[in-house]
């Protein structure tokens, strides 16, 4: 919502959580949200933070599969709107810059979104899907 409507700027970082093996469910591709970026002049001070997965034609900094995702109360699930994060490449890591009595307080307030999907296979996936980092693999 926020590139479309050209509220995103240089410096940001756009969040789209909930697009990973079980809030997708099924992993979704992010090809739309880094073209519309890059069609806006900021693939190279934009970056992309996601738990979905991204294709060879990504431009810019993106972080994908993050894991664990949204929809399991992964960590991308907490930050909000201002907060900063910090990625550290070498290490593999990803961290949100907040204290650890914040992280707590929004952990204990998180609900897990209701399913997209209620019935069928997708239903079924989600509901049994492993995490990105773990192959998102029915087990």
């Amino acid at each position: 919502e926020a590139i479309m409507a050209g509220r995103i700027v240089e410096g940001d970082v756009v969040v789209i959580r909930y697009e990973g093996p079980k809030g997708g469910p099924g992993m979704r591709e992010m090809l739309t949200p880094t073209s519309a970026i890059s069609g806006m002049g900021l693939s190279s001070s934009v970056a992309l933070l996601t738990d979905g997965r991204f294709s060879g034609a990504t431009k810019g900094p993106a972080v994908g599969h993050v894991s664990p995702e949204a929809a399991s109360g992964g960590p991308i699930a907490l930050i909000a709107e201002g907060d900063s994060v910090t990625v550290d490449i070498d290490a593999g890591a990803l961290t949100l810059n907040i204290s650890a009595d914040e992280f707590a307080a929004r952990g204990s307030a998180w609900m897990p979104r209701a399913p997209r999907v209620t019935s069928g296979v997708l239903a079924r996936y989600a509901k049994l899907v492993s995490s990105a980092d773990k192959g998102a693999v029915l087990s």
